[in-house]
């Protein structure tokens, strides 16, 4: 099983440099950061003169380079204000790029590391509204795409407060109908913090998952602190400790006891457990109350904090497999056979007495004493 990982991308094809010019149309202004498949630079299009993003593969796998063509595909067939543009796909030097509209503003990481503690309650919400009118638009196409690496450094925000959904390295096409047999090859990778059970473990996922890592973001946002990783929910069940995720608002009280319970929900273990589209997810968050979003202010501060509660934006790549319904027959059921599984041996471990009935402890209390008994070995010895 081949393993990959965002440093053995760097280390195989160079950055480029500013003032690199590529198609004798592209100049390269700066590198502005590395996602889970390739380099980010900011360029100008010489020929219209306008600013766009340039992305760039970090690998030589032949699989891999694939992918990336399909991200490109992928995403030039979108059409929706929270998903960027991909206006061009070509080869140069070895190296495949490809040019999609330039995002001006902060990545919710970096306003994570400038921002002391949660971000404003109704803001998040609006963004939350936002992201979820694209996951609809994702989920209901005719091949429903899965994004399945949302997180606080996959999403920008624009100088006129608009919420951007970045990288597709990680998305998944396939057909609404499972049983169709005709999903695309893909990557299979997660971010820990944000990724739900079932893609940690490979089983599958479905558009359930974007709502755990949607629900995961949110956490984040709301609280200033890092969910736990669904495998650690997981072993903390097995082994009777506490649950290491806290409800959002025991941790900041203005998330409220509703906002908090639609977050458990999001992010249940079990994915049937979860809102069943992101329509549903949607309505929950409205009744809570919705805002514009606009006019609204958060404080960018420089103060440091603590690296806990940094988002470094770093997708660790498990390895590339096709993701088939011949391959994977009954993946969702499958991830939900497991987690109950999961959840029923920790109920068993916490509520069953790990010891021998009382006659069998008598017994062998008896049998203990005697076997010490001197008398009695010499009695057995005859």
């Amino acid at each position: 099983m081949p393993f990959f990982d965002q440093n053995q991308f760097t280390e195989t094809k160079s950055l480029l440099t500013p003032d690199t010019i590529l198609q004798s149309r592209y100049r390269i202004l700066r590198h502005l950061g590395n996602g889970g498949m390739g380099a980010v630079y900011e360029a100008v299009d010489l020929r219209l003169g306008h600013t766009v993003a340039l992305k760039q593969t970090l690998t030589s796998d032949e699989e891999l380079w694939k992918q990336f063509e399909r991200e490109a595909r992928l995403m030039a067939r979108l059409n929706h204000p929270v998903l960027p543009c991909v206006s061009d796909y070509f080869t140069e030097g070895n190296r495949a790029f490809f040019v999609m509209q330039f995002i001006e503003g902060n990545d919710l990481a970096r306003i994570l590391e400038q921002q002391p503690g949660p971000l404003p309650r109704n803001l998040v919400v609006a963004w939350a509204d936002q992201l979820l009118d694209a996951l609809i638009y994702l989920h209901s196409r005719d091949r429903q795409i899965i994004h399945r690496d949302i997180k606080p450094h996959n999403l920008k925000i624009s100088s006129e407060g608009r919420i951007v959904l970045l990288d597709f390295g990680l998305a998944k096409s396939q057909p609404k109908n499972s049983n169709d047999g005709d999903s695309c090859p893909s990557v299979v990778g997660y971010t820990p913090r944000y990724a739900p059970l079932e893609q940690i473990q490979d089983l599958g996922t479905s558009p359930r998952s974007d709502i755990y890592a949607l629900g995961a973001t949110l956490y984040h946002l709301l609280t200033g602190i890092k969910p736990p990783d669904a495998l650690s929910r997981a072993a903390a069940l097995i082994s009777e400790k506490p649950n290491p995720l806290k409800p959002a608002n025991e941790i900041n009280s203005a998330v409220g006891l509703e906002l908090a319970a639609i977050l458990s929900k999001a992010m249940a273990q079990n994915p049937d457990e979860r809102y069943a589209s992101a329509v549903e997810f949607r309505e929950a968050l409205r009744r809570v109350g919705r805002v514009d979003g606009r006019g609204i202010e958060y404080l960018v501060c420089k103060t440091p904090v603590d690296s806990s509660f940094v988002e470094t934006g770093e997708t660790t790549v498990v390895r590339r497999a096709p993701m088939s319904a011949a391959r994977r027959p009954g993946t969702h059921a499958i991830t939900a056979l497991f987690i109950i599984l999961i959840t029923a041996f920790g109920v068993f471990c916490r509520y069953y007495p790990w010891k021998l009935p009382p006659i069998a402890v008598q017994e062998s209390a008896r049998q203990n004493s005697a076997a010490a008994n001197p008398k009695w070995q010499m009695k057995n010895a005859k």
